[in-house]
C-alpha cells in the first residue's frame, strides 16, 4: 500500500539513472591521505598529526552534507519554504575494531543527529519534509544499512 506522506520521485521511475562517482588518492606511507574529487581536494588524516579530518569525521560529514542537499531536493519538490538548515552529527566507535579486536566492529555503533530547521511552516508539512529526507538520503540509508542506528532529532524553528 502506498504511503501518501511520500513525495512522488523526480524522475521516470522506470528509467534507469545511473551515476558512477569517481575519487583518486595519494598516501605516503602514513596515516595522512590525499583525495582528489573533481577539481577538489580533500585531506584526511589521524590526530597524531592533525592535518586533516579523520576518516569517520569525514563519513559524518559526508552524511551532513547530503542531508542538506535531501532537505532542499524535498523542500523544492513540497514547496517548503525555510531559510537555513543548522546540522550536527556524533557518533560512537569503539576503537578496538580498527585495531583488530575479533567481535568489535570498525566503524560507528551509533550516530546522533540534530537538524535545526529554520522556516514559518507548520509542524504537519515539516513533518512530511522529514520523513522524505529520511527516505531518500543514500548516506543516512548507506549507515543504516550497516546496522548503525542513526537518531535524527528535527527541530523546527521560526525564521
Amino acid at each position: 500500500m502506498p504511503d501518501n506522506d511520500l513525495l512522488e520521485p523526480s524522475v521516470d521511475p522506470k528509467t534507469r539513472a545511473i551515476g558512477i562517482r569517481r575519487v583518486s588518492a595519494h598516501n605516503e606511507a602514513s596515516t595522512r591521505t590525499v583525495m582528489m574529487v573533481r577539481e577538489h581536494v580533500l585531506v584526511t588524516d589521524e590526530k597524531g598529526t592533525n592535518t586533516g579530518a579523520t576518516p569517520l569525521e569525514m563519513c559524518l560529514s559526508s552524511l551532513l552534507g547530503c542531508e542538506g542537499v535531501i532537505i532542499n531536493r524535498c523542500a523544492e519538490a513540497m514547496g517548503f519554504r525555510y531559510r537555513t538548515v543548522d546540522l550536527e552529527a556524533q557518533g560512537e566507535v569503539d576503537q578496538r575494531g580498527s585495531r583488530g579486536v575479533h567481535g568489535v566492529r570498525p566503524y560507528f555503533n551509533w550516530v546522533k543527529l540534530k537538524i535545526r530547521v529554520y522556516s514559518n511552516e507548520s509542524e504537519e508539512r515539516f513533518a512530511k519534509l522529514t520523513k522524505n529526507v529520511e527516505y531518500r538520503c543514500p548516506v543516512m540509508n548507506l549507515f543504516r544499512s550497516a546496522d548503525v542506528q542513526v537518531d535524527a532529532e528535527w527541530i523546527l524553528l521560526p525564521e
